[in-house]
Formats: C-alpha cells, sequence, structure tokens
C-alpha cells in the first residue's frame, strides 16, 4: 500500500505549478471533468526537448478522447538559444521547463522531465547516449512509465537518423528500450520499492511529413487519426488549442496561428501490439477494466446525466456518493486517480476559493512570515473548514469555520519559520552535474517538472457532511497599476547574496581594474564577514570586508581593485565570494532572478563567482554600435574589453551617425527576430560601403525578415560544427583577420564550450574570403563559419561561430577573433 500511495502523490502533483493565479473553470469546462470520470485511459508522448512535443495531439487526447496525457520531454533544452533574453545554460532551461509547464496548463497535458542534460547540438545518437549515461536515463524512463502506466507511448521521433538529431534519435531508440524494460522486474529492481512493473500496450512514431511526405494509413502498420476536431465545450478547435499551447514557447521563436478543419497524424507501429484501425484499440479505456467497478460506472453515468450547468453545485451530493463507491474499489492506481478528479470536481461545482497568501515573495530559514488566508464557498453546499495545517511548518490548527453562501472568511498567521527549511533551488540543480546529466539521488523527485512548492497547507474540509483534504501552495501576490494582479511563488532563498557586476573579467595587460561586488541581504538585521578569493597569480587591494544590513532587500556596493601580479603566472579561474555570518555559518550564494509575463517568476542561487581571465589583447577602434537581435551579453562582453558600445536603433541610422563608429555588430538572429530590418539593412549596408566594418553574427536560414541582409550572395544553411575541440584549418593564414592587431593560431580554439558555431553559409559569393575550416568527427569539412568581404570602402562580415556563447564564458580566443573583426580596416 505504501508503494500505491507514493504512486499517486507522484501522479498528483506532477504539474503543480505555485504562483499561477488559480483558474475557476466555467460550467461547460466542469461537463468536460465530469465525462473524463468515464475515461480510464493513459497516453504518454516521448521526445527529446521543450517544443518537440506534438501540441495538436495532446491537446486532442487530453480534451477529446479524455485521456491522462503526458509529455516526457528527456532534457529541459539548456543548449538551446534564447529569443527572449540573455540566459544560456541553467538560466535557459529553466526558462524552458516553465514554458513547457505554461504549454501544459493550454492544452490540458501533464509534464515529465528525465535527469538528462542538453548539452548543445548532437549529430548521432551513439554520442547522446554516451554523454547522458545511457542507463540512467533509460532508468528515468522506466520510472515514469511505471508511475504513469501509458497505454500508449508515442515518440515524435524515429529510432534512427530521419529525426536530424541525436538526441532526437535516442528518445525513440532508449524509448523502445524502456517500454520493455517497464515490464521486466528484474530491472531497475530499486524502483520496486516504490511502484510496480507496468507493460505499456504499444510503442509508434508520430510520423513527420518532413521525412515521410507521402505516408498514408494504407500502409501496413500504419493508422490515422484525425485530431482537427472542434470541442464546443471548449469553444475551440485543437488546432487552435495546439497554437495557443506551442506559443508558450517564446524563448524558441515558436508562436503559432491556430487553424481550423480536418488533421490527419499518422501513427506508425515500433512494438508491442500492432493497432490495425486506430492507436486507441486493443485495450480498455473505461470501468470495465477496474475489477467490481460496475456500481462506480453507474454512478458515473448518472452524474453526468444529472448534471445541470446552470447549477454545478447541484452536483455535489451525486459526486460525493460516488466517491463513497469509489473507496470501495481494490484497484489503488485507478482508485486514487478518480478519487483526485472527484475531490476537485466537487471544489469546481461549489465554486470554492482557497488561497494562502505571504506578505512577501521570499523569506530565510528562522525568519518572521505573515500569512493571509481567504476562504469562500460561492455555492449553496454545506461547506465548513474544519483544520489548517502544514506538514512543512509543523503546524497544525481547528477552525471550525462555517463558509457560507459567498461570504469570503479570512485568517491571519504570524510565526517564525523553522530554521530548517530548505534554500529553493530547482531540485536539479542543487548538486553538481555532469556535461549530460543531473545529479537527482532522492527517486522521488525524478520525473517531477518542478520542486514541490517551498511551503504548503493541508486544509480539511467538511463538505455536505463528508470530510475532504485539499493542499494549497503558499504564494505571493500583488497589484501592478498597468498588468493588475500578478502572482509568483513564494521562495525561501539564503540571508545574503552575492552578485558579481560582470560574468568575467578580462585582463590584457597588469593594469588594475575596478570589480564591483553587490552584497544583497535576503533578511533584516543581517551582518557577517564577506570573504574574496581568487586564483594563484592574482591580487586584490581587500579580500575582506565587514557588512550589516537592518532590512531585507538592502544592499551595500563593494568596490575592489584586482590585477595580475606581475612577474608570476596568472591562473585563470574564479573571483568567488563567500559570507560568515555571526553564527558561524557560511553562505556563498549569487541570487539569479528571471521574470517574463507567460511564466511565473523564477529564482535560483548559483555560486557566487565571476571569471577572471587574463588573455593578450590588442585591439583597434575604440567605440562600437550594436544592433540587438534575440538576446545576448556580447555588448557587456565588448565593454568589458574596454569598447565603448552603442545600442542602436532605427533613429540612429543616419550615415553622419553611423559613420562614427569603428564597427557594427549585429546581435544574434536579429535578421529572424526584428521586424525592422528590411528597413535597417539598407542603412547598415551603406555604412560598409562607405567604410565601415558590419559584422552580421548567425540567424536561422528561416523566418528571415529581410533577404538584403548581404552586399554579395550568401545562402545560409543548417551546417554546424558541435565538437567544440573540432580541428580547426586557417584557409587564408594571411588574412588581416589572422593576424591584425592580434595573431591567432590553434591555441586561440582551446577552450570553447558546446560548440564551434551553427547555421553557417553553405555557398557564398567569390568576393568572399573563408577564413576558417573545421568539422564533426566523420563528416566533410565546414568552411562557411567565417566570411569577409571588402565591400566598397569598408568591409562586410557573416559568421556564425558561437561567439554568444563564448565571450560569457570567458574564452580567451574568442575574444581575441572577435577583436580583430572589429579592428578591420581601423588604424590607429
Amino acid at each position: 500500500m505504501r508503494k500505491t500511495v507514493f504512486l499517486m502523490g507522484w501522479l498528483l502533483f506532477a504539474t503543480l505549478a505555485s504562483g499561477q493565479r488559480p483558474h475557476q473553470p466555467a460550467a461547460s469546462e466542469i461537463q468536460l471533468k465530469l465525462n473524463k470520470l468515464n475515461v480510464l485511459g493513459n497516453v504518454l508522448y516521448l521526445a527529446a526537448h521543450p517544443d518537440d512535443e506534438n501540441t495538436r495531439f495532446i491537446g486532442y487526447c487530453a480534451n477529446e478522447r479524455l485521456f491522462n496525457t503526458a509529455y516526457l520531454s528527456l532534457t529541459r533544452g539548456d543548449g538551446g538559444q534564447n529569443l527572449i533574453g540573455p540566459e544560456i545554460r541553467e538560466g535557459l532551461g529553466i526558462i524552458r521547463t516553465q514554458e513547457l509547464l505554461a504549454a501544459r496548463r493550454k492544452d490540458g497535458g501533464q509534464q515529465f522531465f528525465s535527469r538528462a542534460n542538453d548539452f548543445g547540438y548532437s549529430k548521432t545518437s551513439t554520442e547522446t547516449q554516451q554523454i547522458w549515461d545511457k542507463e540512467k536515463i533509460l532508468g528515468d524512463m522506466v520510472w515514469v512509465i511505471r508511475n504513469f502506466r501509458p497505454d500508449v507511448i508515442v515518440c515524435r521521433f524515429p529510432p534512427d537518423s530521419r529525426g536530424g538529431h541525436g538526441h532526437h534519435t535516442a528518445s525513440a531508440e532508449l524509448g523502445l528500450i524502456a517500454f520493455e524494460m517497464a515490464a521486466d522486474p528484474e530491472a531497475y529492481p530499486a524502483q520496486l520499492k516504490y511502484t510496480e512493473v507496468w507493460q505499456t500496450t504499444r510503442i509508434v512514431v508520430n510520423t513527420g511529413r518532413w521525412w515521410r511526405k507521402n505516408i498514408s494509413a494504407d500502409e501496413e502498420g500504419v493508422v490515422a487519426e484525425d485530431i482537427g476536431s472542434y470541442n464546443p465545450l471548449l469553444g475551440t478547435s485543437y488546432n487552435e488549442l495546439a497554437a495557443r499551447s506551442r506559443s508558450q514557447h517564446k524563448s524558441q521563436g515558436f508562436g503559432a496561428t491556430g487553424s481550423r478543419g480536418e488533421l490527419i497524424e499518422y501513427f506508425e507501429h515500433l512494438k508491442g501490439k500492432e493497432a490495425q484501425k486506430s492507436l486507441f484499440e486493443g485495450y480498455s479505456s473505461g470501468w470495465d477494466r477496474v475489477k467490481g467497478s460496475k456500481d462506480v460506472a453507474a454512478k458515473v453515468k448518472q452524474v453526468i446525466a444529472q448534471y445541470n450547468p446552470e447549477n454545478p453545485s447541484g452536483s455535489i451530493d451525486g459526486l460525493l456518493a460516488l466517491r463513497a463507491e469509489l473507496l470501495q474499489l481494490n484497484d489503488p492506481f485507478w482508485k486514487l486517480k478518480k478519487l483526485q478528479e472527484i475531490d476537485q470536481l466537487i471544489l469546481d461545482c461549489a465554486g470554492i476559493y482557497l488561497e494562502a497568501k505571504a506578505d512577501d515573495y521570499a523569506a530565510t530559514p528562522g525568519d518572521s512570515a505573515k500569512i493571509s488566508f481567504e476562504f469562500i464557498n460561492r455555492s449553496g453546499a454545506s461547506v465548513e473548514l474544519k483544520q489548517l495545517s502544514s506538514n512543512v511548518l509543523g503546524i497544525k490548527e481547528a477552525m471550525m469555520l462555517t463558509m457560507d453562501k459567498n461570504q469570503k472568511k479570512t485568517h491571519e498567521l504570524a510565526l517564525q519559520l523553522p530554521s530548517d527549511l530548505t534554500v529553493t533551488q530547482p531540485y536539479w540543480l542543487a548538486e553538481k552535474g555532469t556535461l549530460g546529466t543531473y545529479r537527482v539521488d532522492n527517486q522521488l523527485l525524478i520525473g517531477k517538472p518542478e520542486n514541490d512548492p517551498s511551503i504548503a497547507f493541508q486544509l480539511q474540509l467538511m463538505v455536505n457532511g463528508t470530510t475532504l483534504d485539499y493542499e494549497i501552495p503558499l504564494i505571493y501576490k500583488w497589484n501592478d497599476p498597468v498588468k493588475g494582479e500578478l502572482y509568483r511563488p513564494f521562495t525561501i532563498t539564503p540571508p545574503v547574496f552575492v552578485n558579481f557586476s560582470e560574468s568575467a573579467f578580462l585582463f590584457s595587460s597588469n593594469t588594475a581594474r575596478e570589480v564591483e561586488v553587490k552584497v544583497k541581504s535576503g533578511q533584516a538585521d543581517f551582518s557577517g564577514t564577506v570573504q574574496l578569493n581568487v586564483p594563484s597569480g592574482w591580487k586584490l587591494s581587500q579580500s575582506q570586508f565587514k557588512v550589516q544590513f537592518e532590512r531585507k532587500g538592502e544592499e551595500q556596493l563593494l568596490k575592489v581593485s584586482l590585477q595580475p601580479i606581475e612577474g608570476m603566472p596568472v591562473t585563470n579561474g574564479n573571483l568567488t565570494a563567500r559570507v560568515l555570518d555571526q553564527q558561524g555559518d557560511l553562505w556563498q550564494n549569487s541570487l539569479q532572478t528571471i521574470a517574463y509575463d507567460h511564466i511565473p517568476t523564477q529564482s535560483y542561487f548559483p555560486s557566487a563567482a565571476t571569471q577572471i581571465v587574463y588573455v593578450d589583447l590588442k585591439k583597434k577602434g575604440r567605440l562600437v554600435g550594436y544592433w540587438e537581435g534575440a538576446g545576448d551579453v556580447i555588448p557587456e562582453s565588448l565593454e568589458n574589453v574596454g569598447y565603448q558600445v552603442d545600442r542602436l536603433s532605427e533613429g540612429d541610422l543616419s550615415p553622419a551617425n553611423l559613420k562614427r563608429y569603428d564597427a557594427i555588430v549585429l546581435g544574434i538572429r536579429a535578421l529572424n527576430t526584428d521586424e525592422r530590418m528590411d528597413f535597417a539593412m539598407p542603412a547598415l549596408l551603406a555604412y560598409a560601403k562607405a567604410g565601415g566594418t558590419l559584422i552580421v553574427q548567425y540567424n536561422t536560414y528561416f523566418r528571415l525578415k529581410t533577404q538584403n541582409y548581404s552586399p554579395f550572395p550568401i545562402k545560409i544553411s543548417r551546417d554546424r560544427v558541435t565538437e567544440e575541440d573540432a580541428k580547426v584549418t586557417f584557409l587564408q593564414p594571411d588574412h588581416p583577420v589572422l593576424n591584425q592587431p592580434n595573431k591567432i593560431t590553434a591555441a586561440d580554439f582551446d577552450g570553447w564550450v558546446q560548440e564551434r558555431g551553427l547555421y553557417f553559409p553553405s555557398e557564398w559569393d567569390e568576393k568572399y574570403a573563408a577564413l576558417l575550416s573545421w568539422h564533426d568527427v566523420g563528416e566533410d569539412a565546414k568552411e562557411g563559419s567565417l566570411l569577409v568581404a571588402p565591400y566598397g570602402e569598408g568591409y562586410y562580415v557573416y559568421t556564425g561561430i558561437s561567439f554568444f556563447r563564448q565571450l560569457p564564458a570567458g574564452v580567451p580566443g574568442a575574444y581575441r577573433l572577435l577583436v580583430n573583426l572589429i579592428s578591420l580596416g581601423n588604424e590607429e
């Protein structure tokens, strides 16, 4: 019994997201939820990344077929690009996790993850599985299957190279293995302490038109489903619903337009019981799959038949009677799953609103907190709040609070939080992982999309004479004068944070530089000692500071002088900070906040550190113009090495103004994301022709906002080099870019991260000089990563090199190469 109780807990809170505006379903939505009581089926969609999922299919399965439908994304998308801001790696993974949860709130699905880390583009499944640690990720997939119990598993990609990405192929190859292992008690036996083996009926691939244009349901092993139908209870078709869901993937630029009408999806058999006419045939998805459920099934039909959308509360007694009948069943999986649905329906039918609101969005362990509760019953049902408790806070209060119709009840708590509360760090980032795998040692966390709420309250209600238990998260909400009522999750934070002004500091001489260190208090009445530490070969003007704060949120700006020690070997590494408080506790966290309108605000607390790098760097020119693209920190990186960088806009495009700049750089994917590029590019090209240097960074070949982005023809492709240590060959070693003002050698390509570059041109005019060649193992040379052409009196540069990854990582050679590009044509 223990393991089944956990099993359902894992299911019930799989998509719980605190910090969301509560949603009271309309009467038609309640009707849909009632209809779902009569359906007992599960479908699992499987792929590699956020945005790989077929939102049309998920919306159709969840709302038309009324199956419990989930998406298992093996990664959190850390290795992708970010079109809405500067976050990459861990920060981007947090954003894309929340975007998937936002998508599921639109289409009605659930969300799961494995421990696989998106380490960047991979060209083979073999490489992917090796870096991911195949056995761990397989175990995670088996764990999700055993707990979710899908009747059908649908892979987004085929188990071969047609998926176009090693992660894609690996998701299907591992899915086929996990399909069998989940049913094998000899596979991952330690999991069976908490769950049971499960045999899925079939696994298929949702065939994409891009690899099989002429697929037909008449083929052997292929079935088709029309998922374009219209749902009158939701007032939308699944094509339109899918567009709203997919449009939550804003960091990937996947805004979608809804469509209407028939839409056929095809599914090819991989393993298990082959479907003949329908993907969902060959197993029961009704109450007949549960032994002894005849009376339950009859009561479900009765509740559905008697539902009155003008008076949803009239169904409460029927739901309570159904609940009592359901408790007699011996099938713990479906009993507990349907109990969850019924208990939520009772809340929905009664219009009951339950809220726990903190007076601040964050607190520290041992801090004081004020919590306001709001309870309201907006129906004629008899409702009484009997008890309020919190397992985390260790409190339990008898309430005996009668909730009369539409009479708001409130309750206040002022308390001291336990001193042993855990800081709200995303659980997959709590420990240092490997390149390909997060470290998560707690089996019960694996698969979960996000942390449980930092603090939750358990409420015991008496509804029409029946005791029901509910749990609500502690949230923070406030009113914005423009956006109105806003919510964010309540978080537990360290008592102090240390943030450096830059993610990396570069030195090209022994001259001292000022480093700003911002110390911020997470609680009132904090005092301690800040300790700064540097690698060998560096010295600080001061390494210890006393800090004292009276108020929470108070900040103190420390300034220190940092420089390489003359005559000593310099070790590139991290300048780190830690704070020793008066109790002798050591804190070494920075504060990173991610705030976008489409997801709840997220906070996380990486180590307080910044890179310090000594590089032999010479530069020409002084003033750089930067036309921002999809979001990167290259302007800050250039300022870090002494350039003055102006962010440009349309008002800056006069020839007289542009003439001032030694070089102008376009941010990543500017040609994909900026609607005004078709108007800006003629002025920028004219600037280059008149004697300037124009540097255009990578763009994708699709969704270009202009075709007029280069003086001579270029054809952008999908070519990329994913091996960050791929050998470089200099095609024109005497070219100024490789010699002035810095001599570029093979050593400048050491220590690169994630990749060499992406979306290289595959064809270009003979007027361009291709300067570099490299390739991944087993592939032909890629020579389009850096193209330079004289244009009029100036220069035009197109590059797919991933400077946007290398510069924040403090890669010396990337700085030297980019400075050479900026210096091109500038004689000082």
